[in-house]
């Protein structure tokens, strides 16, 4: 028996289109050869659809479509869709066959926690789904089923030979292996061979990374599909188990990181039907990694970058600005921003007499670049990229209405430290970030002789920080006892709970660690927990 496993990249509501893809997908299985073919977890309508799955005409386009799937002859599809019965919604797949419904199963276990909210959508299912195909008997389970114990075990009890998994499985770093490691726990308590199709491409903050696999009774990776692209993987079920087939390489770590941040900003830019990009260029290290993004995820031509010098703005970060435009191609303007900032001033000067400068001429300066760049997007309809990094979304290093104004943060989920190492990475074979903006310390430029340090710890130390307390839930007092200092600790802390009100207020970017501030960020703006 063969068995296709279709990664593929839906556009989430596109019930028409992922209908055409995924019987494409099973007419080119079927031209391999394959007997089966399972799709990711709601292939159908797209992952996740969110609030869409509260409408009943939803449901009513997802059965039209199943009905159309079920003229399909030849090969066995295992679809993973949503359904409603009566009152209740399922996270479901069913099996079809030559215009027969074999079966259906419904996902047990919703999970409620990180950016997953099916307990809001969903009733659990509450038993097994085993088809035969032949003298072979299939099991089927969705996503978190694979990550407990007892609904593989009942697999297993109910006579499966092998288990075949639909998943919506997003990436953040270290995923690959904990997917991996979890089908080897479940192998060896049921002894069946495990095939885990997962869905690829950018959805909103989420990003999907394929890297469908397969594993043998003895949990070893017999299969292995590209991540970060559609694939259709066979894999041979001969004997009672899986044979050896095509492997794919793997990327890095700091590739998976940059191939997902590629993948967020070209479906975003491309599923939202946006024509192109606009981003500030600052001379700055954030927005010389955004612009090499933007330029790998939608080509040179739709890419547009704005450099708005001031008084502040050294000569290096015009000339390392220019340069890099050279190297890379795009489209380049230059709009010097001191007239406006001097006509925004003299206006001011009445209501700010007597009071001293302060914070708020640096944060004009951010806003007149923020309404160029918007007045830019409105003209040509291409989409702003912000250039921020997690970093100083955490402290709140950042201009709301100024460099926060936008529509998509590329970096948003991207640590300052994180952001030097994937520059590194982008340079290793051809040099595109010019090696000054990697070596010179961060600056916002918004005046004489300022660098970040003026206002934070090292990046080494904030981001240190940053993961304990904001990622992994660790309080102040154990970040202290963990040997960093108790003013560093005490004054990120501090920043991160005052500046909740700018983050609800900062654009969507794709996520890249276990907990971004997107959806699996919910903390309240007024809050005096400490």
């Amino acid at each position: 028996m063969r068995i296709a496993l279709a990664q593929f990249n839906p556009v989430v509501g596109d019930i028409a289109g992922n209908t055409r893809k995924i019987l494409d997908l099973a007419k080119a299985a079927m031209a391999d050869g394959a007997d089966i073919l399972v799709t990711p977890e709601l292939a159908l309508t797209g992952y996740p659809p969110e609030d869409l799955l509260l409408r009943p005409h939803f449901y009513h386009s997802c059965n039209a479509a199943m009905d159309e799937l079920l003229e399909l002859d030849g090969i066995t599809l295992v679809i993973g869709h949503p359904v409603r019965i009566g009152t209740d919604c399922f996270n479901a797949a069913t099996v079809l066959r030559d215009g027969n419904r074999l079966g259906q199963y419904h996902k047990m276990l919703l999970p409620n926690n990180e950016v997953f909210d099916e307990c809001r959508y969903f009733t659990p299912g509450a038993s097994p789904l085993v088809f035969p195909h032949g003298d072979i008997n299939v099991g089927v389970l969705i996503c978190e089923d694979i990550w407990s114990v007892d609904p593989a075990s009942e697999l297993a009890d109910a006579g499966a030979d092998l288990i075949v998994v639909l998943n919506a499985s997003p990436f953040h770093r270290n995923k690959i292996e904990s997917r991996h490691q979890v089908v080897k726990y479940r192998i060896e308590e049921t002894g069946l061979p495990v095939a885990y199709v997962n869905l690829t491409g950018g959805q909103d903050e989420l990003v999907f990374d394929g890297a469908s696999f397969a594993m043998n009774r003895q949990g070893q990776c017999v299969a292995q599909a590209p991540s970060h692209e559609e694939a259709l993987l066979c894999i041979d079920y001969v004997d009672g188990d899986f044979s050896a087939t095509t492997r794919a390489t793997l990327p890095d770590a700091l590739e998976s990181v940059y191939r997902t941040l590629v993948t967020g900003v070209r479906d975003y830019i491309g599923k939202n039907g946006f024509p192109g990009v606009l981003l500030g260029l600052s001379g700055g290290i954030d927005s010389a990694l955004t612009l090499a993004i933007a330029v790998d995820a939608l080509g040179a031509d739709k890419v547009h970058a704005v450099m708005m010098p001031s008084r502040y703005t050294a000569d290096i970060s015009v000339d390392d600005s220019r340069e890099m435009v050279r190297r890379l191609g795009v489209k380049y303007d230059e709009i010097a921003i001191w007239p406006m900032y001097e006509a925004f001033t003299a206006a001011l000067a009445p209501s700010f007499a007597g009071l001293a400068e302060d914070t708020t001429e640096e944060n004009l300066q951010a806003r007149i670049r923020g309404m160029l760049l918007m007045a830019l997007s409105n003209k040509t309809g291409k989409l702003v990229l912000t250039t921020g990094n997690k970093s100083e979304m955490t402290t709140g290093y950042c201009t709301l209405y100024g460099d926060m104004a936008g529509g998509f943060a590329v970096l948003k989920d991207v640590a300052k430290t994180l952001v030097f190492e994937l520059s590194r990475w982008r340079n290793r074979e051809v040099e595109i970030i010019p090696e000054r903006i990697i070596t010179r310390p961060p600056s916002a430029e918004l005046r004489p002789d300022q660098t970040d340090q003026d206002s934070l710890p090292p990046y080494e130390i904030l981001d240190a920080i940053m993961q304990g307390y904001m990622e992994e839930n660790r309080s102040a007092e154990e970040i202290i006892a963990a040997g960093y200092a108790e003013a560093d600790v005490r004054k990120v802390v501090r920043l991160l709970k005052i500046n909740e009100y700018k983050r609800r207020q900062a654009p969507v970017g794709p996520r890249i660690t276990q907990r971004s501030f997107g959806k699996d960020w919910r903390y309240p703006i007024t809050n005096r927990f400490s």
